[in-house]
């Protein structure tokens, strides 16, 4: 994950009854804030209060395939939450993860792969454990990782050596190293393409690795994009959606074509995008302040809806699409150092607003 700093994820309608069915009931441990966050698209329901130190920077989070755990990297304190979404409680915090930024849950072997920048390794989570069983090296920075389940593969973003790392995930070892004459992003796995999507946030192009070869198979500019880092993709859709962080973009780009077909804007500071295919939202955390919301009305037309207000350095999200609420991790609160973990639901019904292709 990149930020300034440091140089630095058709539109459907539901109804609020339909959401509480299938959402989990919150936990009585949650600790409650006294004015929550709402807005027109977004609703603060909860905050849990995480146990690492407060005022320390998060980075991505991830949910299991059942949806039943939600892992989120504590960076800056090197420790990776484990939650239970059914009963919203903390059930562990794995250490010896330094300067975790990437996460993903590993479907075959029930695990957790984490990316320690600090020491330039992937770690391997047992979740029957709860502890690091093995390490990987990598090189510089590593960041985001993909996972394309039947090629058994794991795709890390290492971004300051210009290079994607491939894992198997069998094994829990480097396979080969694609080199770039860019720093990568974010990396997406693309289902029904079967195919690997990196961004190369240098050069404002996105990169396709075929994962049956670990070839480089295209290179497509991302038109009226600065430092494309984030990203999210709707397989289903044909389309991934880019945070230009250069320029406070959200750029939508047509993976049938090949080709930008939108630009919409966002708060400043933008980092990861989620995309909830089931309402056709797509959300930016940005950590100026604020969760960016967009709605997809059909593949082609796209428009902001707002910018929701949240504590400020808030640049990292996750969707749980099973019940359309909304994670994201917080290290300040009113001007004061929490470690808390936010959680919204979706408010149902979209907006008016003018309609963008």
């Amino acid at each position: 994950m990149k930020t300034q700093v440091l140089r630095r994820a058709a539109a459907v309608s539901v109804i609020a009854g339909a959401i509480a069915v299938v959402a989990p009931p919150l936990a009585i441990r949650v600790g409650a804030q006294p004015t929550p966050i709402a807005g027109q698209t977004l609703r603060q329901v909860a905050a849990i209060d995480l146990p690492g130190p407060p005022g320390r920077r998060f980075d991505y989070l991830t949910i299991d395939d059942e949806g039943r755990q939600l892992f989120s990297a504590h960076l800056a304190a090197g420790l990776l939450y484990v939650i239970d979404l059914r009963n919203n409680t903390v059930v562990a915090s794995v250490t010896d993860v330094p300067g975790v930024e990437g996460v993903a849950y590993i479907g075959q072997g029930r695990k957790v792969y984490t990316s320690n920048w600090y020491e330039n390794k992937m770690g391997v989570v047992d979740l029957g454990q709860m502890k690091v069983v093995k390490k990987i090296p990598t090189e510089d920075k590593p960041d985001g990782i993909a996972y394309a389940a039947p090629f058994h593969k794991a795709y890390v973003s290492d971004e300051r050596a210009k290079a994607v790392a491939v894992i198997d995930t069998r094994g829990d070892r480097a396979i080969t190293t694609l080199r770039f004459d860019s720093e990568t992003g974010v990396p997406q796995y693309d289902h029904i393409a079967r195919k690997v999507y990196v961004n190369l946030q240098d050069q404002n192009v996105l990169a396709v690795i075929d994962p049956g070869t670990d070839t480089v198979v295209g290179r497509y500019p991302v038109a009226g994009c600065k430092g494309n880092h984030g990203m999210a993709i709707d397989p289903e859709r044909r389309r991934a959606f880019l945070s230009c962080e250069g320029n406070d973009d959200l750029a939508v780009f047509n993976l049938a074509t090949n080709k930008v077909i939108a630009h919409l804007p966002m708060a400043q500071g933008a980092d990861v995008v989620q995309v909830d295919p089931g309402l056709g939202r797509i959300y930016v955390a940005c950590r100026s302040g604020a969760i960016s919301v967009f709605q997809m009305d059909d593949p082609d037309r796209f428009r902001k809806i707002e910018d929701v207000r949240v504590p400020k350095k808030v640049h990292s999200l996750v969707v749980d699409v099973r019940t359309h609420r909304v994670y994201a991790p917080a290290e300040e609160e009113d001007g004061r150092p929490v470690a808390k973990m936010l959680i919204f639901e979706a408010v149902p019904g979209a907006p008016s607003g003018d309609s963008r292709k």
